[in-house]
Formats: C-alpha cells, structure tokens, sequence
C-alpha cells in the first residue's frame, strides 16, 4: 500500500520540516493548514480544524495512512486551551474516520507535559530532571493531556496506532509561527548589530549557569519517520531532543560569535525579552528595507514573549532519550549546528541581512 502522509500544521515549524522530510521519502503528501502554502508534489489542504462541516468536505478526497498532528491555538485561558484544541484534534480524527484508511497517528506536543501549561509554566511541584515518559502526568489541568486522550479514545475506535513525541524548544524555520526562539534570536541578534545595542541574554540565572536541551525540527521529522514505520515504536509516548547538553553561557557567545557581535556580560538581572523589543517594530521595518529582506513586519518573524517563557524557568530542563535510544531510534543533532543551519536558511532566502 501506498503511504500517504497528512501533516496537520504544515506550516509550522514541525510541519513544514515533516513535509520536507516525507517528499524526499518519496511519499504522497497532504499538507493541512488554514492557509497551506502552494508547493511542487503536495496535496494542499486549506481547512478549519474548528469547523468539522468545512473540515469534512476539505478532507472528502484525502485519505492518508499516516496522520502527523502538530497544531494548536493559543488561548487565554488552559480552560480554553482544552476545549479548542482537543477538539481540533477530534474533529481531524472524526472526519477521516469514514474512510477506515489511517494505520498511524503522530502527536507532536512538548514539554509542558512535565512542566505544566503557562498558567502554571514551571511552577509548583514539578517532577525530577531528567525529565522521563515513565512520570507521566502532573495532576493539573493541561491542553496535551486532553489532545492525547482524544487519539487514544479514537484509536481504540478505529484500529490504528499512536505515537506522542514531546520535544523541547524546537529551532526550526516557520515565518508567522508563536512559538519561535531560533528566529526570535536571529532577528534580535541582527538588530544589536545594526544599532549597535548589547546583545543580553534576557533570562534568569538557572538558565544561564544550568543545564538544558533543544530539539532540531529536521531531528523531530526523522523521530515522527522513525515511529511511523518501525514496529517497536507503536503506541508509545516519546520525549525528542537532539542528544546533547549545554549551558545558555556557552551558547550565547556562539550565537553573538555567528552574527559578528559581542555577548553583553550577564550579570544576573533579568530584562526580559518582549521589554528590550517592544519598540523594534519600526526598527527593523528600516533594517528590512535597506537591505532588501522579504518579512518587513516584526511580529511575523519574532515571538519575544515564547523566548521569555523558556529563558525565564527557574530550573534546568533536561530531556531523557533513553526510550528512544532502546527502542532504536539513534540518532543525534548538536544543538549550536542546528542554531547554525537556521540562521544561514534564514540569511539565504533574505530574512536576515
């Protein structure tokens, strides 16, 4: 049987590398988002995960073997935030669900599984670091709970198998997307070197000196590969991150390093982010015009407020592989490579001067 992918969010960051991964597969490819973007070999889907009447007619000749899920909306409240986004994924699963063809649905999360949603954002009893599958769930309401139970409640329905990949921050190319540090970086990092402005790191003192992990979009495709094909990854839950460790203050200076500019000595004060570049709207508006860039509007490229998030944590966060590792999935992405291979795709097609 043919495989055929649907990538649901194929223009975020997970998606659009999950579709670059599957069309070098050589697979057959829909591609799934409100505004899905016209490429060479791909089924594009425009359709409303909100509205299962519009949804069904959209997917009324699609019918993918494999499903990989990595959308959502963020809303004011966690309360919300379940009742949208679970329902976005019972909705995509009821509407393929008369075609009886899907074998295996992927659900991209992260680790706010461990860490709890931002309402409570690593805050009270948090379980050790290592962060491991085997601790499940924190006793708090949190929206990837409610989307797993909607693919488990359908899998059991509908006979097809499952996989839950929670990656950390993820560094990957998705113009428009929320949740964005890689991008988020290099657009800051671009505006020092233009004005002239230190390069601070914004976060808190445990994730300077602390340890952490990242996760490379290309790993997290190879990973959502990985479990659609390889029976010893069938419904299972999986952390992904790239394999390695290390400590903001080494990575900073790699990162000023890339750019030509100096890492601003961190003194321990936290300046947050979306306060340093809450009047850069108009700045880089003038940096994109002098030098030509296709994304002259800020708020497309860079989400200060994500970057904040994850800076601001007042524990390290580090990322157990064991379960992949034993299962088979080997490999492995250095996280500053993978800072590297956005900044320069982002330079080469002029999002960055």
């Amino acid at each position: 049987m043919t495989n055929h992918a649907l990538v649901v969010g194929a223009t975020g960051i997970a998606g659009a590398a999950t579709v670059d991964l599957l069309v070098a597969k050589g697979w057959k490819v829909s591609a799934l988002a409100r505004k899905p973007q016209a490429r060479a070999g791909v089924i594009a889907v425009a359709a409303d995960l909100l509205d299962p009447t519009s949804l069904s007619s959209a997917l009324a000749g699609i019918t993918p073997t494999h499903v990989f899920f990595s959308s959502w909306l963020r809303q004011p409240t966690e309360a919300e935030n379940i009742r949208v986004n679970a329902a976005m994924v019972r909705n995509l699963l009821d509407a393929l669900q008369p075609h009886k063809s899907v074998r295996h649905v992927a659900l991209v999360t992260g680790l706010k599984h461990y860490l709890g949603p931002f309402e409570a954002y690593g805050k009270g009893s948090l379980p050790q670091t290592p962060f491991r599958e085997e601790q499940g769930r924190l006793d708090i309401d949190n929206f990837y709970y409610a989307q797993e139970d909607e693919v488990f409640a359908a899998a059991k329905r509908d006979g097809f198998n499952w996989s839950i990949h929670r990656p950390h921050t993820i560094i990957g190319k998705a113009i428009g997307n929320a949740m964005n540090m890689g991008t988020t970086l290099a657009v800051y990092a671009s505006i020092c070197k233009e004005t002239g402005r230190p390069f601070r790191f914004p976060g808190v003192n445990a994730q300077w000196n602390g340890l952490t992990d990242m996760t490379s979009a290309d790993l997290l495709a190879r990973h959502l590969f990985w479990t659609a094909t390889a029976a010893e990854a069938a419904n299972e839950d999986f952390n992904i991150v790239n394999g390695d460790v290390f400590r903001w203050k080494w990575m900073w200076k790699r990162i000023a390093d890339w750019f030509g500019i100096d890492a601003a000595e961190f003194d321990g004060s936290v300046t947050p982010l979306e306060g340093i570049m809450a009047d850069d709207a108009p700045v880089w508006k003038d940096i994109a015009e002098r030098h030509g860039l296709v994304e002259h509007d800020l708020t497309r490229l860079a989400s200060p407020w994500h970057t904040d998030a994850d800076l601001g944590r007042p524990i390290e966060v580090v990322t157990d592989m064991s379960k992949s590792r034993r299962r088979g999935f080997l490999e492995y992405q250095p996280t500053d490579d993978a800072f590297y291979d956005l900044f320069a795709k982002l330079r080469r097609e002029r999002f960055i001067p």
